[in-house]
């Protein structure tokens, strides 16, 4: 049966530094979470001047895993738990800060130096409580490692993680979280399967589509109720999207600055980390 939308929210402009400003659809102020899914990010297509320096100072991240879609361009990451890593358009990187970490992110040099445009999502993926305090990690996939999906002409459909259709997506999370990102060509169409009880969503990063006969527009995230595993898709224009399905965590989520974790006390004590210089340094 068709899974019944329950909220469409429009992404909204937020600043992440003085310079950068992302649409943030997740959380929201009609919607909060549908945890493991905490906070959803969209970079917009940013053209980047040749010599242009641009990058995130290393910052800290406690309790959960930032995915990247990197959309357009290059994307470098470093972390002071050994990791430095660049993914390229259609790459994913899964990184999980575990009990702690520092990491700066942005375009690579070769971008910066030679100019060109940027376009990302990232996604903050929770874990459990039994998880949150494990050592950091890293993965990453390229493009050509993501099983096709839901193939036929004209629609381009790539599985980061989870698994549909008997295929198996190469990047691995705590809780099974399914995620397919890709385009649909103009008035192209595919029923997409969600396993009843899971949180699931749906975002248009560009394009127009029609969900389940209701319009979404470019730059929604719809949120489905649990009930139910059908979700009809037609592209009214050449339109890309990411399709979420999770297990729910069914525990208290404590979200601010940049750390997740389930007590506001858990919160605090990350913050007084950070001060105190428990999360290490990095040269970036």
């Amino acid at each position: 049966m068709k899974k019944l939308i329950s909220h469409v929210l429009a992404g909204k402009e937020k600043h992440i530094t003085e310079e950068e400003i992302v649409l943030q659809p997740l959380p929201h102020r009609d919607f909060r979470f549908a945890n493991p899914f905490i906070v959803l990010h969209h970079l917009l297509p940013e053209h980047i001047q040749p010599g242009t320096a641009l990058r995130i100072h290393p910052h800290p991240h406690r309790g959960f895993a930032p995915v990247t879609f990197q959309l357009q361009g290059e994307g470098y990451h470093k972390d002071n738990a050994g990791h430095d890593e660049t993914i390229k358009a259609g790459d994913v990187q899964w990184m999980f800060a575990g009990k702690g970490l520092l990491h700066s992110e942005g375009p690579t040099q070769h971008l910066l130096d030679q100019g060109g445009t940027q376009e990302l999502i990232q996604l903050w993926v929770n874990v459990p409580k039994a998880h949150k305090w494990d050592d950091p990690t890293y993965q990453s996939a390229t493009r050509e490692q993501l099983p096709r999906v839901l193939e036929q002409e004209g629609v381009t459909l790539r599985l980061a993680s989870g698994e549909y259709e008997g295929k198996t997506g190469p990047l691995q999370s705590y809780t099974p979280v399914i995620s397919i990102i890709g385009e649909l060509k103009k008035e192209k169409r595919v029923q997409l399967t969600a396993t009843p009880g899971y949180w699931t969503l749906l975002y248009v990063a560009s394009g127009n589509i029609t969900a389940n006969q209701e319009p979404i527009a470019e730059h929604h995230l719809v949120v489905f109720e649990k009930e139910h595993e059908e979700i009809l898709v037609s592209a009214e224009e050449d339109s890309r999207i990411l399709f979420l399905s999770g297990e729910p965590i069914d525990e208290p989520v404590a979200a601010k600055d940049n750390f997740v974790m389930n007590t506001s006390e858990e919160i605090a004590q990350a913050m007084a980390d950070y001060r105190d210089g428990v999360f290490g340094t990095l040269e970036f």
